[in-house]
């Protein structure tokens, strides 16, 4: 079922809006399956609209990379970018996901768990 859902989330992820790409990444890394070919994609294209990320999409797309175990550094750094500069916007459980998924990534970027603290 996840192979089939994946196959046509690639084929139409150019349409997907943020959130979307959020809830997509996050629904394959909560049942850990974790497709390399989609995460790229979603690495991809998250990195391309981020600037449209609101703090819980963010939060839910480090989150999910994380858990995959998919560490996209490109993907991390845009995403603590994105997180430092908009972390006044975060609720704390938003703030501990993206810290604990940075931690868990092994992106432990000084400037961004500055911003969350």
């Amino acid at each position: 079922l996840f192979d089939a859902l994946a196959s046509a989330a690639m084929a139409r992820i150019d349409d997907f809006k943020p959130q979307d790409l959020a809830n997509t990444a996050w629904a394959f890394a909560a049942v850990g399956h974790g497709s390399p070919a989609l995460f790229d994609r979603l690495a991809s294209a998250s990195m391309v609209n981020m600037v449209h990320f609101n703090p819980q999409a963010l939060s839910n797309t480090a989150w999910a990379f994380a858990t995959a175990g998919k560490v996209s550094p490109a993907l991390f750094h845009a995403l603590a970018s994105a997180a430092a500069t908009r972390a006044s916007e975060f609720s704390p459980q938003a703030l501990a996901n993206t810290a604990w998924a940075f931690a868990t990534a092994g992106h432990a970027l000084p400037a961004l768990f500055d911003a969350l603290a």
